[in-house]
Order: structure tokens, then C-alpha cells, then sequence
């Protein structure tokens, strides 16, 4: 389905820069900043994009990670000032749509063409890094409790992509985990094997999917 208001409003990208976690500095991509003009995206994510932390971050599974416009006004809120496109990482800033509402296999066509066709794989998860770039030790418990993760794609067609372009949602099965689903059994101790069985017949991210299967043979042991 296409809404009138839903569309890209930033495209952004991070340039490797230290990021100060504990007694070190270490360096990071994390500070996005909107690029001008039109961005080509690939298989391995936006043009001029820096990914550091290629353990946890990154990789064809999690190629474009993108928070939304709706999410930045509940942090607007609870926050009580005006919020930058790019501080939580993101590279897509988009309006209309709400990241924990959005399930594994959905779908986005971008553009008015339909150019960029991108695959929704999995939450984001809050580290130290994050916390580090917003300035506040405790932001990870916060970012936890808000349940506004912001969804990592994949990138099933390249193209170009800028602001103001569009933003068609293409739904994917009904019964797949969303993206609250995936968040909230992130800091679950325990989970019911038959879910987790059940969550692996969709196309999770790789790290997601290695997660799940590790926890269902302990589940199983």
C-alpha cells in the first residue's frame, strides 16, 4: 500500500570517527549525517557508508538500517527537544510507518518507479556505541524500555534514492514475527521452542537466525 505522507525524509551516512566508550576511544561509522542529492544503494548498503563494526553491524542481511519518522517523534517527546535525522544510526529516515509494527519478509519499494526494493530482517539492538554517540551511559536501558528499534533490510534491488522519494509498503506473511516480536525475545531469558522453530521459516537476518538456533538447541539440550 502507498500513503500519501509515507516517503523517505533523509538519506544519511557516517564517515569513520572515534567514539568514545569507556577509558578508550574506539572508531565507529555510527555518526550518520543526511547526504545531498541522490545515493545509490547496493547489495552492501549506501554509497559512502562506513561500517566499523562488521561483527554485530552490517553485511548483506542487515545492508540498510532504517528508523522512522513516527519513532523519532515519541523520542521528540520523551526527550523534550528536537532530534537530528541520523542519531540513531540510521541511513533511511522515513515517514508513515512504525518499526515495531514491522514484520520479517515486508517489503519496501522505493521511488516513484519502484527502483530500490528492500526487505525488512531485523531489529536493531542498543550497544555502548550508542550510547557513547547520544552522550548518556544510561540511553541502552532507555532505548530498551521506548521499544522503538528501528528495522535493519536487505537489499533484493539497487538503485538510487534522496529524499522526498516514496515509500510502498508490500506486506509479507501475516504470521511472521515483527519487529517488537524480535526486540522483546532479545531480553528474554527463556522462549518457547515451537515459537522459535516457528520464526525460522522467515527470512531473518543471518546474526538473527544464528541467535534463534543456538537458543533452541540449548532450549532442546
Amino acid at each position: 500500500m502507498t500513503a500519501p505522507d509515507r516517503q523517505i525524509q533523509s538519506v544519511n551516512a557516517g564517515q569513520p570517527a572515534p567514539v568514545q566508550i569507556g577509558e578508550r576511544p574506539h572508531i565507529s561509522g555510527i555518526d550518520k549525517r543526511p547526504l545531498p542529492g541522490r545515493v545509490q544503494i547496493a547489495e552492501a548498503g549506501l554509497e559512502g557508508d562506513h561500517v566499523m563494526d562488521t561483527r554485530h553491524h552490517g553485511g548483506p542481511d542487515q545492508a540498510v538500517y532504517i528508523y522512522t519518522r513516527e519513532d523519532y517523534d515519541v523520542w521528540e517527546a520523551e526527550l523534550g527537544r528536537a532530534l537530528p535525522p541520523g542519531l540513531f544510526g540510521e541511513n533511511l529516515l522515513i515517514s508513515g510507518l512504525e518499526s515495531a509494527a514491522m514484520r520479517v519478509g515486508d517489503r519496501l519499494e522505493l521511488g516513484e518507479t519502484g527502483g530500490v526494493l528492500l526487505e525488512v530482517t531485523a531489529p536493531r539492538i542498543p550497544c555502548a556505541t550508542l550510547a557513547a554517540h547520544v552522550g548518556d551511559p544510561a540511553f541502552v536501558k532507555q532505548f530498551k524500555g521506548l521499544a522503538r528499534p528501528g528495522f535493519y533490510t536487505r537489499v533484493l534491488r539497487g538503485g538510487e534514492v534522496g529524499p522526498g522519494d516514496s515509500v510502498r509498503l508490500i506486506p509479507g506473511p501475516v504470521d511472521a514475527p515483527s519487529i517488537g516480536d524480535l526486540f522483546a525475545l532479545h531480553y528474554k531469558r527463556s522462549a518457547d521452542p515451537r515459537k522459535l522453530e516457528a520464526y525460522l521459516n522467515f527470512p531473518l537476518a543471518v546474526r538473527v537466525r544464528a541467535d534463534l538456533q543456538d537458543r533452541l538447541a540449548k532450549a532442546g539440550a
